[in-house]
């Protein structure tokens, strides 16, 4: 499976930025995707993740602001993220887990988008 993230920039405080992640591959293998990110000094953190029927789960950090969702269809995991803070300045990596429910863990990963919001 591969991984292709894109729609990161430089946007200012309060604006919006919606990534995108294509998924491509032996996708019928997927089952849940996320989006991580990591800020320099940081360890990387969950952002949101859904499930393949389509529940999601956010970090309190971005509960209300971002919104994540899939299109089957076109094997694509989205973020929208709204209210952006500079606080959310980061790389951003989009996941994808053959089976996250029974392991926890992701087994492919993007090379990551930058995110960079300015005060």
């Amino acid at each position: 499976v591969q991984l292709v993230e894109s729609g990161g920039g430089l946007v200012q405080a309060g604006g919006s930025l919606r990534l995108s992640c294509a998924a491509s591959g032996s996708i019928f293998s997927i089952n849940a995707m996320g989006w991580y990110r990591q800020a320099p000094g940081k360890e990387r953190e969950l952002v949101a993740r859904i499930s393949s029927g389509g529940s999601p789960y956010y970090a309190d950090s971005v509960k209300g602001r971002f919104a994540i969702s899939r299109d089957n269809a076109k094997n694509t995991l989205y973020l929208q993220m709204n209210s952006l803070k500079p606080e959310d300045t980061a790389m951003y990596y989009c996941a994808a887990a053959s089976d996250y429910e029974a392991t926890g863990e992701y087994d492919y990963w993007g090379q990551g988008t930058q995110v960079t919001v300015s005060s």
